[in-house]
C-alpha cells in the first residue's frame, strides 16, 4: 500500500500537481480529496505532508474493516468545494502571495516611488518598518512591545505626529499617566488637528478621568507647569503667571473651545489658586 501511496504522489508532482511553486486551486484540491482521498493526495497537494502520511497510515490500519480515510477525504473535498475562494486563498496561498516572482519589480518601484515622494516639509518620506510593526502589535494588544516600536520608530521620525499619539494611547492603556500626557502633548504641538479623538478615542479613557486632564485641557492640551518665584532667574511672578491662564481661557472662550459655563468654572479655578 505505501508502495502505490508513493507512485500517485510521483505521478501528480512529475506532472506538477504537487510542486508547491503552483498557486493551488480549490476544484483540484477537491477532486483529488475523492478520488484519492484515501491516500491522501488532496493532503499532499495543498502541501500537508504530515496529514498526507497520517491518511495513508489510517488506510492501511482500517483498510481490512472500513474505510474511514476515504469517508474523511470526501468530507473534506466537500468542504474545498463550499469554502469561498478568498478563505481557501487565505488558508493554502499565502505562502504563494509572500512569494511571488514579480515581488521584486514591485518592489523597485516602490522604491522609485519612495524616492520621488515628499512629506509637507519638503522632506523625503523615509521609511519606518517599526510604526508598521508597532501598529500591528497595538491591535494585537500586544501593548509593551508596541511601546518598544514605536519609541524605535520615534528615532527614525521623530516629528511623526501619529506615533506620538499612539503612545499616548499605549502609555494609557498602560495607565501611565505621566509619559501618556507627555506624547499626547507632543502630538498636538507637531499639529495634531483633529483634537476631538483626544475627547473621544477609546484607549484615553483613563487619561481622561485624571485631575490633571482638565487643566491639561484648558491649556490648549499642554501640561501645566508650576514655576514659583524666583526673580534673581528672571521667573515670571505669579501674577503675570495668572494673568497669562485668564487670557488663555478668554482665548479658548471666543475660540468655542470653552463654552460660557467651562469657562466661569476654569476661571474660578485658577482665581482659587
Amino acid at each position: 500500500m505505501n508502495e502505490v501511496a508513493l507512485i500517485f504522489v510521483r505521478h501528480f508532482k512529475y506532472f506538477g500537481i504537487l510542486d508547491a511553486r503552483h498557486m493551488k486551486n480549490k476544484v483540484v484540491a477537491a477532486l483529488l480529496a475523492f478520488v484519492g482521498g484515501f491516500l491522501g493526495l488532496h493532503k499532499f497537494y495543498l502541501r500537508d505532508s504530515g496529514a498526507g502520511i497520517f491518511y495513508i497510515f489510517l488506510t492501511v490500519m482500517t483498510s481490512s474493516f472500513f474505510p474511514i480515510s476515504a469517508i474523511l477525504g470526501f468530507i473534506d473535498g466537500l468542504r474545498y468545494l463550499m469554502m469561498p475562494p478568498e478563505e481557501f486563498d487565505r488558508k493554502f496561498n499565502k505562502r504563494y502571495k509572500r512569494q511571488r516572482p514579480t515581488r521584486k519589480k514591485n518592489s523597485r518601484v516602490e522604491r522609485y516611488e519612495s524616492r520621488k515622494t515628499k512629506n509637507r516639509g519638503g522632506g523625503r518620506v523615509r521609511s519606518n518598518p517599526f510604526k508598521k510593526s508597532g501598529l500591528k502589535k497595538y491591535k494585537d494588544y500586544d501593548i509593551e512591545e508596541a511601546i518598544e516600536d514605536f519609541h524605535k520608530a520615534l528615532k527614525i521620525d521623530p516629528k511623526d505626529i501619529s506615533i506620538h499619539f499612539n503612545l499616548a494611547c499605549a502609555y494609557s492603556l498602560m495607565e501611565d499617566k505621566e509619559k501618556a500626557f507627555k506624547h499626547l502633548e507632543l502630538a498636538v504641538a507637531k499639529g495634531l488637528k483633529d483634537t476631538g479623538r483626544i475627547m473621544n478615542h477609546d484607549d484615553l479613557a483613563f487619561l481622561r478621568i485624571q485631575p490633571e486632564f482638565q487643566d491639561f485641557k484648558v491649556n490648549g492640551f499642554k501640561l501645566v507647569r508650576r514655576v514659583q518665584n524666583n526673580p534673581e532667574r528672571g521667573e515670571k511672578p505669579m501674577d503675570d503667571i495668572l494673568l497669562a491662564q485668564l487670557n488663555r481661557l478668554m482665548e479658548l472662550r471666543k475660540k468655542g473651545v470653552l463654552t460660557e459655563q467651562e469657562f466661569l468654572r476654569e476661571r474660578k479655578k485658577v482665581l482659587l489658586r
